[in-house]
């Protein structure tokens, strides 16, 4: 895909504009479905298409969690997925989203982690940060609604100046590109997109106290109006450098003041933990925590 200007060029040809299992078009004119910009990764038999292809169901049971891909690869730009989390209890169970390169050893990684609870505590986003192949940045917030009862966006936003994961339209997260002070940033590597459903009761829920309950198997999570706008690999080498891309443009490069109040609030009422401060894991703090992440 060639490059667009935001926002008088958003909507055309050359965007990259994916609304899977949605009622829409894609900048090519043709209905967007999943089966056309998605492969299923594992376990293709606990995926279901539902609501007249409209969203899809992953299943999570004794025998198999599942999870799907994007076809593509992506430099730069925003993805963001509606998603409807499992109900009632879901203690040990993860539901992820997440942008990942692929790679063994150097690899780049952004995820959204939903971690399952018991019935009547808050769920709990983890989201982690893997830069040329240095992770372990994980923070955590407890969400402020119930977000099992109906569907919310959740958003990444890529660029030059900084990594932004956002809940519907809330930014929970910051992580600025900070290589001048020698702090790698993911810049090179482009990424999928993935979702999965599965089993991780020996961490997810309380450190692990809380296993998973298999009397409520299975378990389901929704998906749907997922979108990517971004440059798309392989395609043409100019598109990531592009200043013009509208992901790259002034009103991206940091956050406004209604986010930024927005950003803060979240910090000081929902934050749950913060690598930054745990000085058991890292005695000595992190430089991205110093340079302000």
């Amino acid at each position: 895909m060639a490059t667009l200007t935001y926002p008088s060029m958003r909507n055309a040809i050359v965007s990259l504009s994916l609304h899977v299992l949605a009622l829409s078009f894609s900048v090519q004119g043709r209905p967007a479905t999943f089966l056309q910009d998605f492969r299923i990764t594992w376990s293709d038999y606990h995926i279901r298409q539902i609501d007249g292809g409209r969203a899809i169901q992953l299943v999570l049971d004794q025998s198999s969690g599942c999870g799907f891909a994007s076809k593509n690869q992506y430099l730069f730009g925003r993805v963001s997925m509606k998603i409807k989390l499992i109900p009632g209890d879901s203690a040990g169970t993860v539901t992820a989203f997440y942008m990942n390169s692929d790679t063994d050893t150097i690899r780049d990684e952004l995820d959204f982690e939903f971690l399952g609870n018991r019935t009547g505590q808050p769920y709990t986003v983890q989201t982690n940060i893997y830069a040329h192949g240095k992770g372990d940045r994980e923070q955590r917030v407890n969400l402020w609604f119930d977000p099992a009862a109906e569907f919310h966006t959740y958003t990444i936003l890529w660029n030059h100046r900084h990594v932004v994961f956002s809940v519907d339209d809330v930014p929970i997260r910051v992580y600025k590109n900070n290589e001048a002070k020698g702090i790698p940033y993911p810049k090179f590597q482009p990424m999928g997109v993935y979702s999965t459903l599965w089993e991780a009761d020996d961490w997810a829920t309380r450190g692990g106290l809380e296993k998973i309950d298999w009397s409520k198997a299975p378990f389901y999570a929704y998906y749907k109006d997922f979108d990517i706008e971004g440059c798309p690999r392989p395609g043409p080498e100019t598109c990531a450098s592009n200043p013009n891309n509208w992901w790259e443009g002034v009103a991206y490069q940091q956050l406004n003041p209604v986010e930024a109040r927005r950003y803060r609030w979240v910090r000081m009422n929902h934050m749950i933990y913060d690598y930054c401060t745990d000085k058991s894991r890292y005695p000595v703090t992190p430089p991205e925590c110093l340079a302000g992440i």
